[in-house]
């Protein structure tokens, strides 16, 4: 690796490795990170950092420039932590943990910004840089998420979309972003893409009576629920391996006393799929068999669908730099690219259809991702090592004129023509459906 950016994020070695103890204990849910926020605003302003804030959610971005016209690339730390209250060190009171290593790559991209402004890091590269940190990767709370939309806080479910729709990557280029992994330090690997997801909230309702006394005068929600679930397990087998289509249901609500029949029985789930062509065919043949199980019991049925995540896949010129970056600093037989496509999701893939991006990932973690034995043991592969690949990138992608910048943009063709094509689609996505209707002549309609 290059010496002077060796050094220039050694010498902050100590700052990105308190952040990521700090942000580690401090853990807090997608648009809910104000105390991450607060904290890390406080230290790229102390570096010199302009910091524009979204205001209303947590989260915010800022630039640095070369001086001299070019490209603009786009780099991300997410902020927001999950959901896991079985974790030895989740928080007490709320349950969130950084079991997905966010913490890392916040503290990561503290240090990239650190080291940009070491003297002589900029030199002969054309262009800018803006770093974002981004809240609300985890497609989690939904209830909650759709209530900061309906008070107008948000228009989307998602950091990156949301903050698409604001405005705040236009005039982007390229973008990446480095995420944490369990495999050993020093190893870095990048696949081939991702699912992308559609997040549904289900609600089946039903009438309540005495399960006991009278159980024939009421109307089960939590049958219709079931019901509904086990017609979307039959049709598994319709599902092409292709296009690894997924269907994971919870259930927040299936009733509130055990004498009487549940009235309400609320669901949330994703449908996973590799491309938007296959999410939507799939998620009407699952919408169907959802409303078919509460037609089955007499129950009604209400389904929000909303996009999630794009489907994701790494572009292939961005791709290759990205290997030369890797391999510049950590041993060439701790690097890994292959061409799978994961069941997972990110919202990285709202940005890859808009402009090009990547999504790898670096060791120092171990455990389950999203696990209760989930934590950051190598803080130095997580953190300093990934600040350093990312800085090596940018140097690759904008020196000589940002020549390699340049090459990958214009071989670059989007899935939308613009940022604004591409918000407004995934409002289309948007639905609330009453599913089923008992009409009066005693036939029944089921709307997907």
């Amino acid at each position: 690796m290059d010496e002077k950016l060796s050094r220039a994020v050694e010498k902050h070695s100590r700052l990105i490795l308190d952040a990521e103890r700090h942000i580690w204990k401090n853990p807090e849910t997608g648009f809910r990170e104000w105390k991450t926020h607060a904290y890390l605003k406080e230290k790229y302003e102390e570096l010199g950092y302009t910091v524009h804030e979204a205001g209303n959610i947590p989260g915010f971005y800022t630039d640095i420039d070369t001086g001299r016209p070019g490209p603009k690339i786009l780099v991300f730390g997410e902020l927001d932590a999950l959901l896991v209250p079985a974790h030895p060190e989740c928080d007490r009171e709320t349950g969130a943990v950084h079991a997905c290593g966010h913490n890392a790559q916040s503290a990561a991209l503290l240090g990239l910004a650190a080291a940009l402004r070491e003297e002589g890091v900029l030199d002969g590269l054309c262009g800018s840089v803006r770093l974002c940190a981004v809240p609300a990767e985890e497609g989690i709370e939904i209830a909650y998420r759709k209530e900061l939309r309906d008070r107008g806080i948000i228009t989307f479910l998602n950091g990156k979309a949301e903050f698409m729709s604001r405005g705040y990557f236009d005039g982007c280029d390229i973008s990446f972003m480095i995420h944490t992994s369990s495999a050993d330090p020093g190893k870095i690997s990048c696949g081939g893409g991702s699912n992308g997801v559609i997040i549904k909230n289900i609600e089946y309702k039903g009438k309540a009576a005495h399960a006991g006394g009278s159980p024939h005068n009421g109307i089960n929600a939590l049958y219709a629920a079931n019901t509904g679930i086990n017609a979307v397990n039959a049709l598994r087998e319709t599902f092409l391996d292709s296009e690894l289509i997924r269907f994971h249901p919870i259930m927040t609500e299936g009733g509130s006393s055990v004498n009487a029949i549940p009235d309400k029985a609320v669901l949330e789930s994703y449908v996973r799929g590799t491309s938007f062509d296959a999410l939507l065919r799939e998620n009407r043949k699952i919408n169907r068999a959802l409303a078919g199980g509460a037609a089955a019991l007499g129950a009604r049925v209400e389904i929000s669908d909303c996009c999630g995540y794009a489907p994701f896949k790494n572009n292939t010129d961005l791709r290759k730099v990205f290997l030369e970056a890797a391999r510049e600093c950590t041993p060439e037989e701790k690097v890994t690219f292959t061409d799978n496509v994961g069941g997972g999701s990110t919202d990285m893939g709202d940005m890859c259809c808009v402009m090009p991006s990547i999504h790898p990932h670096v060791g120092g973690a171990s455990g389950l991702s999203h696990g209760d034995n989930y934590y950051i043991t190598d803080p130095v592969s997580a953190c300093v090592l990934s600040a350093k690949v990312q800085l090596t990138l940018i140097k690759l992608l904008l020196e000589n004129g940002a020549a390699r910048a340049k090459e990958i943009i214009a071989g670059f063709t989007p899935a939308f023509g613009s940022i604004k094509e591409f918000v407004e689609f995934r409002k289309s996505i948007e639905k609330n459906i009453d599913a089923v209707t008992y009409n009066d002549d005693g036939s029944i309609t089921i709307n997907y």
